[in-house]
């Protein structure tokens, strides 16, 4: 097995990005242009490495090579993505990595780029790249054609030599158990179960009970083997299952309008440990949207307005207005999933001066509402 965090030490060891590496600051999958600048690098390298995997680092400072951190990624679609605007897509595969200096919210992320030995090209359009175009790398640069390209692998064995000097040992899975437990030593119940003898899982969050069943908030899990964070949530209502073989998450959200209230099951992600090595996941969405009364909605979204109108004209909130406005996040992704007019504009409109509130709350849960859209738009 990989550890995942000696890799990225091992490729940022190369100063300079070059045909098998990319690193970036962070990317954006939110906008035509992020989306199009991030398949370009994907393109370029899968078609500079026909034989080896190649990799995009993202958190680390280009200049500096400082690992700078983002925000937990979560977005199990990303393959669509691919498959949607290439022909012949890579698989690729984006983990998040936890680093001992990093804030307990922040992680690097690591893409892998796995090779497919065939020409990758845009199948149709997307912003100013045109349907045809294949990218391709020289040295850290990306270039592109629109005309015939042949494969040529060079860098097999370098990328073959990374991967074995990053390949886990029980010291390195021992440092990340002992890790993990002094991280979450406070409130956190840290927990690890061995799989199959060969895994080893590390779970914690503040356990709750509510109607007699068990959650957990603020939820982290790793798998220690390979140091990747697979589940990161800040504030969500988590149900935590396993057996020998299997481990299952199931996230819940709770929403409210008024005196209207629930906790409702989002996503569930089946984590399954085979004999041989190797473990698949599998994310199932399974949220419905509750119908709240329309005009309750519009009541509520017309208070959202109000709140929004006085952060934008830099009006003092009242103390009396504090929950409408650590609610203002939630309440608009209500609003939007109820297909109230105008309201994914307005939640749009909330996310620079909730970031610059002192306390982070409402940003935090701003997060969170996007990160469920993000969701459900998929579906």
């Amino acid at each position: 097995m990989i550890n995942k965090r000696l890799l990225i030490k091992n490729l940022l060891a190369h100063n300079d990005e070059n045909s098998f590496y990319d690193k970036k600051r962070k990317i954006t999958l939110d906008s035509k242009e992020g989306k199009a600048k991030f398949l370009k690098h994907v393109c370029a390298l899968s078609n500079s490495n026909p034989e080896n995997n190649s990799y995009i680092v993202i958190g680390v400072e280009d200049v500096s090579n400082k690992i700078e951190g983002v925000d937990f990624f979560d977005d199990s679609k990303i393959q669509n993505l691919m498959n949607s605007y290439f022909l012949n897509p890579p698989k690729i595969q984006y983990e998040n990595v936890p680093f001992p200096r990093l804030p307990r919210h922040k992680v690097v992320g690591l893409v892998t780029i796995h090779p497919i030995q065939k020409v990758t090209s845009l199948k149709k359009g997307i912003w100013k790249y045109v349907r045809g175009r294949i990218f391709f790398r020289r040295g850290s640069n990306s270039m592109s054609t629109l005309g015939k390209f042949e494969l040529v692998s060079t860098n097999k064995e370098i990328v073959e030599a990374i991967e074995k000097n990053a390949s886990n040992n029980i010291e390195h899975t021992l440092n990340g158990v002992f890790s993990f437990f002094e991280r979450h030593r406070d409130g956190f119940n840290p927990k690890y179960k061995v799989f199959n003898e060969q895994f080893v899982l590390c779970w914690a969050g503040v356990k709750k009970k509510v109607d007699n069943k068990e959650f957990y908030s603020r939820v982290d899990i790793e798998l220690v083997n390979e140091q990747v964070r697979l589940f990161y949530s800040a504030l969500d209502e988590v149900k935590i299952e396993f057996n020998h073989q299997t481990f299952i998450i199931t996230e819940y959200v709770f929403l409210k309008i008024n005196d209207i209230f629930d906790y409702y099951p989002l996503e569930k992600t089946v984590i399954h440990f085979k004999e041989n090595g190797k473990h698949d996941i599998v994310s199932e969405l399974i949220f419905e949207m509750p119908q709240f009364n329309k005009k309750d909605l519009f009541h509520v979204f017309n208070n959202c307005n109000s709140i929004l109108e006085k952060l934008q004209k830099d009006l003092p909130i009242e103390e009396s207005e504090q929950n409408n406005l650590d609610e203002l996040a939630t309440n608009y992704m209500i609003c939007v999933l109820n297909k109230i007019p105008n309201s994914h504009k307005k939640l749009l409109e909330t996310k620079e001066y909730l970031r610059n509130l002192e306390d982070k709350t409402a940003y935090i849960k701003y997060k969170e509402a996007i990160r469920i859209l993000r969701k459900v738009k998929y579906e």
